[in-house]
Formats: structure tokens, sequence, C-alpha cells
């Protein structure tokens, strides 16, 4: 669990990252939220994942300095995140997360499985550093997701980037980070 706690000290994921680099280059923050309780985090991060996954996985959430701080112990390898977006991910996503933050090679070496059942705020579908919309960078706002890893990053080539069409897409193709999301809900379902 350690291990684990270090990989997401300094990162998060996909769709999230954005909130996260704002405060981990020094920029401000995102406004920040209304105070909840630990048992209203942990009920928030735990409704990003499947039940069967979110009952035993670790919570954690962005503390001061980027650092996350465990809310609950984990015992199934999954790691769920409160805030700065709720999110559950697996060991891959998490040694994925790790890299992002570092500016590190990710070293996926098999399927990889998060989850984004609450939607995310937005994120560049080609930049996986922007941290605001721009006239290029197409953002996107996506509705309730899973994203996927593959260690064979040919496998990609075959989907699109373009999320208009209501199907899984290549979010940050051509880079070093770019994975699959899939929408569960209508692209118009986002937040």
């Amino acid at each position: 669990m350690k291990k684990t706690l270090l990989a997401l000290t300094v990162g998060a994921l996909a769709a999230g990252l954005p909130l996260l680099a704002q405060t981990h280059e020094g920029r401000a923050a995102a406004a920040p939220a209304k105070a909840m309780t630990n048992a209203q985090k942990i009920k928030l991060a735990l409704s990003a994942g499947p039940a069967d996954i979110t009952k035993d996985a670790a919570v954690v959430e962005s503390g001061p300095g980027g650092k996350m701080v465990e809310l609950r112990k984990g015992t199934n390898g999954w790691v769920c995140m409160a805030q700065p977006e709720a999110m559950c991910m697996d060991k891959e996503w998490q040694g994925w997360a790790d890299a992002w933050m570092s500016k590190k090679d990710p070293q996926v070496k098999g399927l990889g499985i998060a989850y984004m059942l609450r939607g995310d705020q937005g994120a560049s579908n080609t930049d996986p550093f922007a941290t605001g919309k721009t006239a290029t960078n197409q953002w996107v706002v996506s509705p309730p997701h899973i994203m996927v890893l593959t260690p064979d990053t040919k496998q990609l080539d075959a989907l699109p980037t373009d999320w208009h069409s209501g199907g899984p897409w290549v979010m940050w193709k051509g880079t070093k980070y770019a994975h699959i999301m899939v929408p569960t809900m209508p692209m118009s379902a986002a937040k």
C-alpha cells in the first residue's frame, strides 16, 4: 500500500490531471471545494467506480502541496481518489500517473483500467500538460467513462481521436501518455 500511495503522491489521472498540474507547477489551483467530512470524501471517491471494486479499494485525496493523503486503507490494490476529480485506478494506472507527473516514460506492462463514473471537468485531447482550454487543444469534458491503457500502443492506431462520434477514442494520441477513453453515457451527458 505504501508503494501505491507513493506513486499517487505525485499524480492522478487523465481528465483530472489539469487540476493537479495547476497546483504541481505552482499555478493557482481551482477554487477549493466546500468543506467535506472524511466520510463524505470517501463516499465521493467510491462513487467513481463499480461497487465490487470500490468496496475494498484504498481512498486518497490530494492534500497540501499536492501530496496524497490516505482516507481509508484498501486491500485489493485499487485506489480511489476523492478530489480534485473522483476516480478509481488499478496498479497500471497508478504507475502511469506517477510517470505523467514526473514527465517520465510510463512503463505499461499490462492492460490498465481506471474509472471516472462521475465524469470529469475537462482536459485537452491533444496536450497531456494543458491546464486550460485554448483554441487549438481540443478541450473535452467527458461524461462518466472508463480509461484503458495498453502496453501495445500500436493497438491505438485503429481508434479515432474524435470524441464526437460517441464511441471510444484515443486521448493524447502520438504521445507516451496516450490512452483509450470509453464513455459509458452519451457525450451530451458531460457536466
